[in-house]
């Protein structure tokens, strides 16, 4: 069996709408071999893993899988494969259950997807699952790659080292206790780092923790805690109980000062946590120097203080309440009169509750130099057998991370303790605030059987609250949200996604204007870059999940708009897990046959994912038929259709049912962009009042109008405000680079798109065949390498329809094709077509392909350019300077024009070309073109 692809999805996903892992195997001649077939396969797995037998698999009970493994000759190896990658990740702590394996459309080849918490984690249980598989095959079926194994397989050993790696990466238990709370509140999160820092809620309303530090939390707070000499002196100063204590930093010293206080004492670094260096109940000058070096491991200062009898309590206080109280036991053996301290450790280890680090809600009991000091102190070994029930401590302090337990007692703990520790916490100024406090009986008051605070901490852990070993398990991770976000107030910020084949961009940037002047932050990606309020703070293509969490994390942002492309869908899922307005614009045919994507209705499938995680309005295309389809697999509150048929039927009877929809229709002065909603006919705006409709005949340009403003009115913004963003925009370089973008100080007009599919090709020949020409129709045209033959061809065909001047060119990036094969193909396509010979010409470089088409143009026509370096492009259009003959050649007689940009009087000055130019310099817009690529190709 052979990995042949990894991919890791970090939101919804074409199989699953939460992260997963799919990876891609070939099993060879194992095909062949389903699991019953193989001899000893299922009796080693089962062995190596028996938790496998609780899995329900397709049966829906426990034990499933074992049938699925060995009945009706078993189940193949890639299904194996998941159920042990899942298996794996359960054994690390993570609470995963989901898992699908399907084939790949090879036979033999399959890709097997299962859930994930950690990434990392997930990633290295898939390759142990592999490890085992390979294993426990006879050695004729493995593959050749994987015999001999060297060195020998030990999975027990690598098990343990995954379960070590997965405590190291995965969150820990406050964290992910809290994690949890802010899921059940609908409330969304992101893991910023490797470790615990994590941020809740998007953009303006984000708040962050870092494991049970919050952003609420005050840092002289946190300093105060972290010095216990500074800490007891204010507890004291207000009557607060707590020991006397000494602050001491030398062997002698903490001697001087324990008899100074009087035995017995405690000695502590000043600022360590965990229990760590802790040395309690000392009641000699050997044990206190003892005690003093051990404590100089983690500080230089140490606090020698007196010694409080009684029981350990750690008592949570948030937000000024007192949330949980749990009593803690330092590790322990008890006496059976059988066994040795030694081997009573191994049976309390073997306890399930119990595992490495935080893996689970207990853990292992160490035989290490801590238990070793305090055997000897008492005169015993590990070898020692304890009378029975006697209690033999192992630890001094009762920290869960050294192998204590917990009881909760947060029922019965006195009024007067209550107060206190919510007094102390409030002293030290902590929101959320662990006080460890020493009493016989909690349940009694301080004043009456004595104790005091030994320790306030500032990121006190939760798990001995949520798991403790005794007792009731305390939501103590939901009061800290509610302090972070009180009932009722925002944690998200208004999201809309845009995807479809064409429109993607100049919609997305139609919808971010119209924001922006309703008073919005917006940040936008699109395929030029990432927009924070209308400033692009990183230039690229920015329509992939990475991007889409560059904006959601950005503390300025206020609203979201965000292009969605398919290229990151397919690579790693969407980078949120819902939107508030989600809207397809079309699907047509490009990139097809590409990443496994080879039909118009699997690309459909693939941005279909966008509605299906849309949670307020879904926006569809009504005349697009597999845009209509997704309405079934949507579960937005409302679907919004957009239509330029006026007597569309199936839209005339959703508007008839109350619906939302925007419709394109024919009135006395033109068209009209109409909104219909609940019943109500809301007229809009005349398609030739929009600039970036070029006077209504950019039909695409009208079309993407419509859905802007539609997504705007169900975000909530007013008619009249998406009227005015609508008639203040326009489509210049400035606000969307490469889409229509119109230059008008040469003796011809001038037209440069991206477009690069034949949809977008159709709606730009179409444009042309529309405005006013007096000349030739000259294009500059290209197709991208990774685009299929058919597509190629077709947008020659397109273009041939509506040029009387080709100009065939390749992209600079061949995307494996050969240098001059785009270009020589298109002009096979059109030579078969009936295309004049002398009008094409092959000029296989884009900039001298572009400097020949400006060189051929004469005053009157009308060149498009189709590009693919945008930036350079445009810079090589404005800057060109016509022949002199060409500037000297008498102005056209007066007359009207229905034009509605036209050219400047040659030889006159041109205002607006020096300020686009100066415009272009001095905004710095001419952008690596080598960073743009990379970037694009990143994100596709």
């Amino acid at each position: 069996m052979e990995l042949l692809e990894r991919r890791v999805y970090r939101g919804p996903s074409l199989y699953a709408h939460f992260p997963v892992v799919r990876l891609t195997v070939d099993l060879g001649v194992l095909e062949a071999w389903p699991s019953a077939k193989i001899p000893g396969f299922n009796q080693g797995l089962l062995a190596a893993i028996p938790t496998l037998s609780s899995h329900t698999c397709s049966f829906g009970t426990e034990g499933g899988f074992v049938r699925r493994l060995t009945e009706d000759g078993g189940t193949w190896l890639g299904h194996v494969l998941e159920h042990v990658a899942i298996e794996l990740q359960q054994l690390t702590g993570a609470k995963v259950v989901f898992g699908k394996t399907r084939s790949e459309g090879t036979p033999g080849r399959y890709h097997v997807v299962y859930e994930y918490e950690e990434e990392r984690v997930a990633e290295a249980a898939g390759e142990l699952a592999l490890k085992l598989l390979h294993h426990l095959l006879p050695e004729e079926l493995r593959a050749p790659s994987q015999a001999p194994e060297e060195p020998a397989f030990d999975f027990e050993k690598e098990l343990v080292e995954l379960i070590a790696f997965a405590q190291r990466r995965q969150l820990g238990p406050s964290t992910g206790a809290l994690v949890r709370a802010a899921e059940a509140r609908d409330i969304p999160w992101m893991r910023l780092n490797d470790y615990s820092l994590i941020q809740f809620g998007h953009g303006k309303y984000q708040k962050r923790i870092q494991a049970t530090v919050t952003s609420e939390t005050r840092h002289i707070a946190v300093s105060i805690a972290s010095d216990k000499e500074e800490t007891n002196r204010i507890l004291g100063d207000l009557g607060l109980p707590v020991p006397r204590q000494e602050l001491v930093r030398s062997a002698d010293g903490a001697v001087r000062a324990a008899r100074r206080l009087g035995y017995p004492v405690v000695v502590k670094p000043l600022d360590a946590n965990h229990g760590r260096g802790v040395s309690l109940d000392l009641g000699t000058e050997a044990e206190v120097r003892a005690a003093f070096e051990k404590a100089r491991e983690h500080a230089r200062s140490i606090v020698v203080e007196s010694f409080l009898s009684g029981f350990d309590h750690r008592m949570l206080v948030v937000g000024g309440e007192l949330v949980a109280v749990a009593k803690r036991v330092p590790g322990h053996v008890v006496g059976d009169g059988e066994h040795s301290i030694a081997a009573l450790v191994e049976l309390v280890n073997a306890d399930p509750r119990r595992g490495i680090g935080h893996e689970k809600v207990l853990t292992r009991i160490e035989l290490d130099a801590q238990a070793e000091r305090l055997m000897e102190a008492k005169g015993v070994t590990r070898d020692t057998v304890l009378p029975r029930g006697e209690t033999f401590f192992l630890r001094g302090t009762g920290n869960l991370s050294t192998g204590g337990t917990a009881i909760d007692l947060t029922d019965v703990v006195h009024p007067d303790n209550r107060e206190m520790v919510i007094r102390a916490a409030k002293a030290i100024g902590l929101d959320v605030c662990g006080v460890d406090f020493i009493t016989p009986d909690v349940s009694e008051s301080y004043r009456e059987v004595g104790g005091g605070i030994c320790e306030v901490n500032a990121a006190p852990g939760f798990r001995m609250h949520v798991a403790p070993t005794e007792g009731k398990s305390r939501d103590v991770a939901g009061p800290v949200m509610d302090t972070l976000f009180p009932p009722g107030a925002p944690s998200r910020i208004p999201i809309a996604a845009v995807t479809g084949t064409n429109g993607k961009t100049t919609t997305a940037r139609m919808l971010a204007h119209i924001q922006k002047m309703n008073g919005h932050t917006v940040g936008l990606a699109t395929t030029d870059g990432v927009y924070i309020d209308g400033e692009r703070t990183v230039a690229g293509d920015m329509t992939g999940p990475r991007s889409a969490q560059m904006v959601l994390r950005d503390p300025s942002v206020d609203l979201a708009v965000l292009e969605t492309a398919r290229g990151g869908l397919l690579r790693a899922g969407m980078g949120y897990r819902s939107c508030n307005v989600g809207a397809v614009l079309n699907v047509t045919a490009d990139h097809l046959d590409s990443k496994g994507v080879t039909t118009l209705e699997q690309l459909a499938e693939v941005k279909r994912i966008v509605v299906e995680v849309t949670r307020d309005c879904a926006v569809l295309n009504a005349d697009d038929r597999l845009c209509l389809r997704m309405a079934d697999h949507t579960h937005a509150a409302r679907i919004a259709y957009v239509t330029m048929n006026p007597r569309h039927e199936l839209v005339r009877q959703h508007l008839r049912a109350g619906g939302l929809a925007v419709v394109l229709e024919e009135g006395i002065n033109g068209q009209m962009i109409t909104l219909y909603d609940k019943g109500a006919h809301l007229p809009l705006l005349w398609t030739h009042l929009i600039p970036a409709t070029f006077e209504g005949k950019a039909l695409h340009n009208v079309q993407n109008a419509m859905f802007a403003a539609v997504m705007a009115y169900a975000m909530g913004v007013k008619i009249e405000n998406i009227r005015q963003g609508l008639r203040t925009f326009d489509t210049s370089y400035f606000q969307v680079p490469g889409r229509t973008n119109v230059f008008n100080d040469l003796p011809f007009k001038v037209i440069l798109d991206y477009a690069h599919n034949p949809a977008a090709v159709q709606v730009m020949a179409d444009l042309a065949s529309k405005l006013e020409c007096s000349g030739r129709r000259i294009c500059v045209l290209a197709g991208p390498g990774d685009r299929r033959d058919e597509d190629i061809r077709a947008m020659a065909r397109i273009a041939g329809k509506a040029f009387d001047h080709l100009i065939l060119r390749r992209d600079d990036d061949l995307r494996g094709r050969a240098p001059d094969e785009v270009p020589l193909m298109m002009q096979e396509e059109l030579l078969l077509a009936g295309y004049p010979a002398e009008q094409i010409e092959v000029i296989p470089d884009e900039q001298a392909a572009i400097a020949a088409a400006l060189e051929r143009s004469k005053r009157g026509d009308l060149l498009v350019v189709f590009a693919d370096m945008i930036s350079r492009s445009w810079k090589q259009v404005i800057y060109f300077k016509p022949e002199s003959t060409e500037r000297s050649s008498p102005p056209p007689a007066p007359g009207p024009s229905t034009d509605p940009s036209p050219g400047p009087v040659p030889g006159a000055s041109a205002p607006g070309l020096e300020r686009e130019r100066d415009l272009i310099e001095g905004a710095q817009l001419i952008q690596d073109e080598r960073g743009v690529r990379l970037a694009r190709e990143q994100e596709d």
